[in-house]
């Protein structure tokens, strides 16, 4: 059994969408109400949830567009800059504790307390550009994390794993140029799906050329599909780039019953991709893996997928 690290703080609840916003508290309380009675979650380490110091969000955000959303809660209003973006007064305290959580994860598997680590945290990130919220999320918790280990832990390569069912655009865009990070997307097809990015043919610019892979999926299609090009296109790439540390976007909106998805991933096919993870971090990583909670909206399987995945971290299948 590894030693799994679980990032969690009910502070993230008070980031209030609306009655009908898809990404909403209720995901996280399903997640932690169904680990409690599974047992799961008293076989895991607590991670302490400390506010992010404000300069590793400006390792990838500009400083102006984080003052315009601090000021954009701080007034009041309900939306920032999109329909889509759903805030409140607490938005941006819940954001800045998002990031948190995830620094304080990697703090913990760098220092060897834990071995790997989940973060339950929401505002999600993986649509969040550097001057841009987009898709529900405004700091981009993975990428941000990405430049902490470079910057904080002296990691040179790193590797960005991403299934949830929509491209995570910020991500790819953020280092789009950077031949040290590596990002890795499967998402359903652009052409029918939110945010309408990811192709095959973006794979990087200039020096980071051939450091983006993704992979579409067409609706309707599933388990196959997933591990066929997971195979063919993650497995072999990683393996060439070798990442010291690997961060994982989990979205679990592409499974067969979520209301986001038009794409058929089964259970099953969702264990399949954990194991790949797990696989992959062992082999490159030294089992060093920090996974952080995007997408997943239906709360009858959210928590069952995600306690899954926990548990090919902790190697508890």
């Amino acid at each position: 059994m590894k030693r799994t690290g679980f990032a969690y703080d009910e502070r993230f609840l008070l980031h209030k969408t609306g009655r009908y916003h898809p990404e909403a508290s209720e995901r996280l309380e399903a997640i932690v109400g169904w680990m409690k009675t599974s047992g799961m979650l008293g076989k895991l380490t607590p991670i302490e949830v400390t506010r992010a110091n404000q300069r590793w969000i400006e390792a990838v955000h500009d400083i102006h567009y984080i003052m315009r959303f601090d000021e954009a809660c701080s007034s009041g209003i309900n939306e920032f800059e999109h329909p889509d973006n759903a805030i409140c007064r607490d938005t941006c305290e819940a954001a800045f504790l998002a990031v948190g959580a995830v620094l304080n994860a990697i703090d913990a598997v760098m220092k060897g307390t834990v071995d790997n680590a989940f973060c339950a945290v929401r505002p999600p990130g993986h649509h969040a550009e550097v001057d841009r919220a987009m898709g529900f999320c405004y700091f981009n918790n993975v990428a941000i994390g990405a430049r902490y280990l470079q910057k904080q832990h002296g990691i040179d390569r790193v590797g960005i794993i991403d299934f949830d069912v929509h491209h995570g655009n910020g991500t790819q865009h953020i280092f789009e140029h950077d031949p040290t990070v590596f990002y890795y997307s499967i998402h359903e097809h652009p052409s029918f799906a939110y945010p309408g990015t990811g192709r095959e043919f973006e794979t990087g610019l200039g020096e980071g050329e051939g450091f983006t892979v993704n992979s579409p999926v067409l609706p309707g299609r599933g388990d196959h599909d997933y591990k066929r090009l997971i195979m063919q296109d993650l497995v072999p790439a990683f393996k060439k780039f070798n990442p010291e540390f690997i961060l994982v976007s989990a979205g679990f909106d592409a499974h067969e019953s979520d209301m986001m998805s038009g794409t058929n991933l089964t259970t099953d096919g969702y264990d399949f991709i954990s194991e790949v993870v797990v696989n992959l971090v062992n082999r490159c990583s030294g089992g060093r893996v920090v996974s952080v909670l995007e997408g997943g909206y239906n709360l009858d399987v959210l928590p069952m997928l995600v306690e899954n995945h926990i548990r090919f971290l902790a190697e508890l299948r």
